[in-house]
């Protein structure tokens, strides 16, 4: 299981860094997708610190396993209000889809971790 745990870790770490910092690069796509959504620009360099900032936590949590539980609930959170900021604007399922993905891993490592939830 802890194997299991630390490949579901570094898929969000790996994710959240790329996505992360695409957000407060500018990527076009970026750029774009906030504009779709109807978000002001700042709250895409915003997320993409937050983002970088969850990256922090799950390195972290290599070592500690409450870091990496809780740092797992917050992506978990952040990518529910992803999923929801998508279909409030009817994107396809192709567009949404990373943040689902990432929603479930991160209830994974939730799952993995929740002996130290508490």
């Amino acid at each position: 299981m802890h194997i299991l745990a630390i490949i579901l870790q570094s898929w969000l770490l790996f994710s959240m860094a790329f996505f992360g910092g695409s957000k407060l690069a500018g990527a076009k796509h970026q750029v774009d997708l906030f504009n779709e959504i109807r978000f002001p620009q700042w709250f895409r360099v915003v997320t993409g610190i937050v983002q970088i900032a969850a990256c922090g936590g799950l390195i972290i949590g290599y070592w500690n396993a409450e870091i990496a539980a809780w740092t797992a609930v917050f992506i978990g959170v952040m990518m529910l209000i992803a999923i929801l900021s998508h279909v409030r604007v009817k994107h396809p399922i192709g567009k949404v889809f990373p943040a689902i993905l990432n929603f479930v891993i991160a209830i994974a490592v939730v799952c993995l971790y929740s002996d130290n939830l508490f």
